[in-house]
Parts: structure tokens; C-alpha cells; sequence
């Protein structure tokens, strides 16, 4: 039955990634992935807050694997970096790579701080 959770989170999860995605990046006039790093940095938030707050297993299961697993992506942030790299925009390439790493961790520690402040 955990599966149905996890299910379940993911189709939220992923039309929610392509839609913030294309919604961010229809914004911006550049060739730096904003669409990919916002979903990730949220996703790594939200994640924080259900690993730090008093989640049980299900809803760790519905939101921490489930939404965030659908909702974040490393393979496209990946893809993203390399072809930067390989489209010669080396600096936007090493910004993505180490902004996206240094966001998401902070945005996990601030949503585990939050979860912790509001269910302590």
C-alpha cells in the first residue's frame, strides 16, 4: 500500500516540475536553467521540512519520495550544466553547478529549521 503514496505524490510532483518549469524559464531571457534550479531548491526545502518535522512514515513517504522525488531533478540539472559547458558558457555552467548545490542545502536546512520552529 506504501506504493500508492508514493504514486500518488509523484502525480502531483512531476506536472508540477514541467509546469514551474516552463512558468519560470517563460520568464527569464537567458540561457541559465532558472526553471530546473527554482523546482530543485524548493523540492530540497520542502524535503528538509518533512525529514525534520513530525511526519509519519506515510506522509514522508507521499511528500518526502513521492512529490519531492517527482518534483526535483538531477538528471536534468546535470543535463542543464553540461550542455552550458559544452555551448562554451563555462562560467554559467560552474554558477549552475555550485549554486544549485549550495541553494538546495541551505533551502533543506531552512525548511528543517521552519518544521522544526512551527512542530518543534
Amino acid at each position: 500500500m506504501n506504493w500508492l503514496l508514493v504514486v500518488a505524490g509523484a502525480m502531483v510532483g512531476a506536472p508540477l516540475r514541467y509546469l514551474t518549469d516552463r512558468m519560470v524559464q517563460a520568464r527569464h531571457d537567458s540561457v541559465f536553467p532558472w526553471g530546473t534550479f527554482v523546482v530543485n531548491v524548493v523540492g530540497c526545502a520542502v524535503l528538509g521540512a518533512v525529514a525534520a518535522g513530525a511526519a509519519s512514515s506515510q506522509v514522508r513517504l507521499l511528500l518526502g519520495t513521492g512529490l519531492c522525488g517527482a518534483l526535483t531533478t538531477y538528471s536534468t540539472f546535470s543535463y542543464e550544466t553540461l550542455k552550458l559547458a559544452e555551448d562554451g558558457a563555462l562560467g554559467l555552467a560552474v554558477a549552475n553547478a555550485v549554486g544549485s548545490v549550495v541553494a538546495g542545502v541551505a533551502a533543506a536546512f531552512a525548511g528543517a529549521a521552519a518544521a522544526t520552529a512551527l512542530w518543534g
